[in-house]
């Protein structure tokens, strides 16, 4: 399935950072689960219970303690995991994703006009599967990349209600991730 097929079938994304936020993700609508916590001693139990509850599970590899910022942070979570993909704020782990056939999500924070020159650069060069803006309440931010790209965009961040993520949707996004519960069942 190709990450806009993946997103047009579960547009609202559950993003944890805790076990408690796992079991709630758990029961949630939500068939995908980004990963924002953890340790090298329990990703994998982490992800088999997104993996065993049937949704797909999405590892932020930065927030995983005890990972580097090199490229085999993928391989390991590729060989001592299940998870179906990475999110990574470095353009190595997002191409080394790629290289092993995991989905492969470019996390960027749109802080300026240099840092939105720079993801449509990053765009260019690595080709992720897809891009989170930070912050997601960005309806501007997000209409400007929907008319650059054709990549899958995915709006995170400080995302509160429905009126956030129907803007965010309105502006061309196509899905939003949240770690605020309240978000999963908008």
């Amino acid at each position: 399935m190709t990450m806009l097929e993946l997103l047009e079938e579960s547009p609202i994304i559950a993003a944890i950072k805790s076990w408690e936020g796992l079991e709630k993700s758990l029961k949630s609508e939500c068939k995908v689960v980004f990963v924002l916590f953890g340790t090298i001693c329990d990703i994998d139990q982490i992800v088999a219970r997104i993996k065993d509850a049937g949704k797909v599970a999405i590892v932020h590899v930065d927030m995983i303690q005890g990972l580097s910022t090199k490229r085999v942070a993928v391989d390991f979570i590729a060989h001592n995991t299940r998870a179906d993909g990475i999110i990574s704020t470095k353009n190595t782990l997002v191409e080394r994703a790629k290289e092993m056939g995991l989905y492969a999500i470019q996390r960027t924070f749109v802080v300026d006009s240099i840092a939105l020159d720079t993801l449509k650069k990053q765009i260019e060069m690595f080709r992720p599967d897809a891009v989170e803006i930070m912050p997601g309440v960005m309806p501007k931010i997000i209409k400007i990349m929907r008319e650059y790209t054709d990549i899958p965009l995915i709006a995170g961040g400080l995302l509160s209600d429905k009126k956030d993520v129907m803007a965010a949707f309105e502006a061309g996004t196509d899905a939003i991730s949240a770690t605020n519960e309240a978000v999963w069942y908008v």
